[in-house]
């Protein structure tokens, strides 16, 4: 397994623009499937700000650090947050019958990755997210992105 990238930023969504012109910079150079990148990008950001909304409670000096990593044509993403730890039991999307903005993030992340898993932080601090991709195959992950204004993920 290589490691590929390892930044760090504030937990302020306004730096979730540099976060997701990296992720889709990063997964182009790594051959991702065009069919895949746009619901990579915004699945990747939909995480982060979730650590923004709920680790640190829109905290906004909070730190995160993103991690990407490849094991053959696996992209692995870590995400840390030293923030609140979450009730991993608690994590959900809300009912999809249930149309209004917002709370759906959690039911992307696992539409669009092959593998979601929830563990404890660093050191027992905070949490970690680690989610898992393979870039080539071509993935039906259930969002029509091409109707999803995707220059706000760019």
């Amino acid at each position: 397994m290589e490691q590929l990238e390892r930044i760090h930023f504030l937990s302020r969504a306004d730096k979730l623009k540099a976060v997701r012109r990296l992720v889709r910079q990063l997964a182009i150079e790594q051959g991702c499937n065009q069919s895949n990148l746009d619901c990579l990008v915004m699945s990747i950001n939909e995480a982060c700000m979730n650590v923004i909304q709920h680790a640190y409670q829109n905290n906004d000096d909070g730190e995160v650090i993103l991690e990407f990593w490849k094991d053959k044509q696996e992209l692995i993403i870590r995400i840390y947050d030293f923030g609140i730890q979450v009730d991993r039991s608690s994590i959900k999307s809300r009912d999809l019958d249930d149309i209004r903005p917002g709370g759906l993030g959690v039911h992307l992340i696992h539409q669009v990755m092959d593998q979601v898993e929830y563990k404890d932080g660093l050191d027992g601090e905070g949490n970690l997210l680690e989610m898992r991709k393979n870039i080539e195959t071509d993935t039906d992950c259930g969002i029509v992105c091409d109707s999803i204004n995707t220059k706000d993920y760019e």
